[in-house]
């Protein structure tokens, strides 16, 4: 009987911490990035704001690390006078999400615009996915609206 009772606990014990893990959000990337701006109206977004898809090519300019993902998007102000930019990265191992928030905010350069400077920077992962937002006014409200994702 005590046996039965502790193969029956580890059992429990095993489903409790599956659970705890955090799991992935699901949808599309620009799906998502449209909900990190949800309660901004058009007049508080930058000018000619644009979701850019990433690639091999572009990935480092807009995440300032090299890591391993599955897609990734940036919304960024197509002029260069506004420092405005989410990126979001789906990566390939959710486990992988702790190094890759480090890495970027090691790298992360609020000043890539030259001419201006995002005022606030944060880097922040959920489930396998990662956003870095460096812009002003904004950043705030879209981090909030990043936490709330599920």
């Amino acid at each position: 009987m005590k046996k039965i009772i502790y193969v029956l606990c580890m059992f429990a014990f095993c489903f409790v911490l599956t659970g705890c893990g955090e799991k992935n959000i699901e949808g599309s990337l620009p799906d998502i990035m449209a909900k990190l701006y949800e309660g901004i109206s058009e007049e508080e977004k930058p000018m000619m704001l644009d979701n850019i898809e990433l690639n091999s090519e572009n990935f480092e300019y807009y995440a300032f690390a090299d890591v391993k993902y599955k897609e990734a998007i940036a919304s960024e102000a197509m002029t260069g006078a506004t420092p405005h930019s989410v990126v979001l990265i789906r990566l390939e191992d959710g486990k992988d999400s702790e190094q890759v928030v480090k890495d970027i905010k090691e790298k992360a350069n609020p000043r890539k615009w030259i001419c201006v400077e995002a005022e606030n920077t944060y880097v922040e992962a959920k489930g396998d996915l990662v956003v870095l937002i460096m812009s002003n006014e904004l950043a705030p409200k879209i981090k909030e609206n990043f936490e709330k994702l599920s």
